[in-house]
């Protein structure tokens, strides 16, 4: 009877560990811009995220975009994200140009004679990917 009530409760550990982060996940979607030069991957860790355009020669790459599942997910985790995404296009750096809530979706609620529409908003952020050139 112990092994069972051990047992139950590991499991029921493991889900709720798994329910509490499961939900904090960002979403990422890049793509490289046509005709840009390609580059090699780089370091994820040595990738900056900037607020404003450097004065360093640099080519754009590409453009990443993250939506964070909730605002519950970090800045840090958002961030480790984008780089990540950046890093695969070659990115020494993302400029990021918009950080904003928009509407995402709407849900409908209520029966048929009485229904409401609700919007969905989620935080979008996006970043263009650039390679410093020169020296």
């Amino acid at each position: 009877m112990k092994k069972r009530i051990c047992w139950f409760l590991s499991r029921a550990a493991i889900v709720g560990l798994l329910a509490a982060t499961g939900c904090q996940t960002v979403s990422i979607s890049s793509h490289q811009f046509l005709g840009g030069p390609t580059y090699p991957p780089t370091d994820p860790a040595q990738v900056q995220i900037l607020r404003t355009e450097p004065t360093r020669p640099n080519v754009q790459l590409g453009q990443v975009q993250a939506e964070p599942s909730s605002s519950s997910v970090s800045n840090q985790q958002i961030e480790q994200a984008i780089q990540k995404a950046a890093a695969k296009m070659g990115a020494n750096a993302v400029v990021i140009v918009v950080d904003r809530t928009q509407i995402m979706g709407a849900t409908v609620t209520g029966p048929l004679w009485a229904r409401s529409v609700n919007q969905v908003t989620g935080r979008v952020i996006v970043g263009v990917a650039i390679r410093y050139t020169g020296t």
